[in-house]
């Protein structure tokens, strides 16, 4: 019966499918570009604590 009923409207809309493609390549490029972020955040963060030696640090005069 579905499948008589989706025959009957024609199946699946295009523009649907084509929008579902872009979301989907959107949502890759987004995790993409997330782990490229996190990866130069770790980066980052770890030069940081390289630059800055807490142990012999001077305290600050408050």
């Amino acid at each position: 019966m579905a499948k008589a009923l989706l025959g009957y409207v024609g199946g699946p809309d295009p523009r649907l499918l084509a929008e579902m493609r872009r979301l989907q390549q959107r949502v890759q490029d987004l995790e993409t570009e997330l782990v490229r972020i996190q990866a130069e955040n770790d980066t980052l963060a770890a030069a940081s604590r390289e630059l800055v030696d807490v142990p012999h640090a001077e305290p600050v005069l408050a």
